[in-house]
């Protein structure tokens, strides 16, 4: 009787000790000051581990929602997707930085480096009509809001292989739906096709392959 009573003690305590340990091990990762978080945020980019970069921002925007550290942790997330091309996350830490951060003074370039995103994930994305058409009416945008800005030159490079790659893109379509016996649908796809400054063009669009080259 007195072994099973001990064995019972024994068990007891090893299962609380377990327990504690556990919870210490949950409690390491909370209530860390915030240059321990923005620092894990710089070492796992320079580490190329991204997610886990992710995961301390939100620590960081979490328990520290007022820390100036989270400016500086932005631009430096967004930069390190974009060179990574996870432009979806980039465009979120951009937009989120330009919620919170953006001043007269740089919401010009934050404006940019969000289009300069969308044109490159493009490269990935060479045939998504949508994405087109939004980065188009992105740039205009842009240049509207900013008409003496320092980035135009870039601006309307990016919006001059924007439309050639819409004017490929609708020569595949209207062909299509010529094969395919749409003739309806074709005629709409070859009346913008004949609608644009750049219908002339003497490019050949219809190698597949150039459709790439417009974002490179």
């Amino acid at each position: 009787m007195h072994l099973k009573s001990f064995a019972l003690l024994l068990f007891t305590l090893l299962l609380f000790s377990g327990c504690a340990n556990k919870s210490e091990k949950i409690d390491e990762s909370f209530n860390k000051p915030a240059a321990h978080w923005y620092n894990q945020i710089i070492k796992n980019i320079r580490s190329g581990e991204l997610d886990k970069a992710d995961d301390a921002y939100a620590s960081l925007s979490s328990e520290h929602v007022a820390s100036p550290l989270l400016e500086s942790a932005l631009l430096i997330l967004a930069r390190a997707h974009s060179e990574d091309e996870q432009h979806l996350m980039a465009r979120f830490y951009i937009d989120t930085y330009i919620k919170r951060y953006a001043k007269s003074t740089n919401v010009e370039y934050l404006k940019y480096l969000k289009l300069k995103s969308n044109f490159a994930s493009l490269k990935k994305a060479k045939r998504d009509q949508k994405l087109i058409l939004d980065t188009i009416k992105g740039a205009n945008e842009y240049l509207s809001q900013f008409p003496n800005s320092s980035y135009n030159p870039k601006v309307n490079t990016m919006l001059t292989r924007l439309y050639l790659a819409e004017l490929s893109l609708n020569r595949d379509i209207a062909t299509l739906y010529n094969r395919t016996g749409k003739e309806k649908a074709a005629k709409i796809y070859e009346e913008k096709i004949s609608s644009s400054w750049l219908k002339d063009t003497e490019i050949d669009l219809s190698k597949k392959s150039m459709l790439g080259k417009f974002f490179d």
